[in-house]
């Protein structure tokens, strides 16, 4: 089943490319028996995006994406495997969508001259009191 990402951009499951691993810590004979754990690895580069998309990703500073362009996820906080995929899948999608989202520009504004000429009285104010704070002469 493909991820989808937003509306009409979806990740097919082909260019991702899932690992059954053993988990690692505490577990006991479960975690030495049995491959729970999860192991995602999705190009980037030879993925379907948008180019835009492709070098937002390749230009954010995520220990997860390798220097080749590689984004890779481990999932094993849970016992099944099929929650760990689900998470993998998950973090993958949060990754992927955060590039997507476009940000609001910002428009410069002025400070009002009303906030301008307070700003400055009480500049002028705190001055003043830390003048008076020097040593008394007789």
């Amino acid at each position: 089943m493909p991820v989808t990402v937003s509306g009409d951009l979806t990740i097919p499951d082909d260019e991702i490319e899932l690992t059954a691993i053993r988990a690692q810590g505490a577990g006991g004979q479960n975690v030495n028996k049995v491959s729970t754990a999860i192991h995602l690895r999705f190009d980037i580069r030879a993925s379907s995006l948008p180019e835009q998309f492709k070098m937002r990703l390749l230009n954010l500073t995520d220990q997860r994406i390798s220097k080749e362009g590689v984004i890779i996820l481990k999932a094993q906080r849970y016992r099944s495997r099929e929650k760990n995929r689900e998470e993998a899948l998950n973090r993958l999608l949060q990754i992927v969508s955060s590039v997507t989202r476009t940000r609001k520009r910002r428009i410069a504004t002025k400070p009002s001259r009303s906030s301008q000429r307070k700003r400055l009285e009480e500049k002028n104010r705190r001055g003043q009191i830390k003048n008076l704070r020097g040593r008394v002469e007789e």
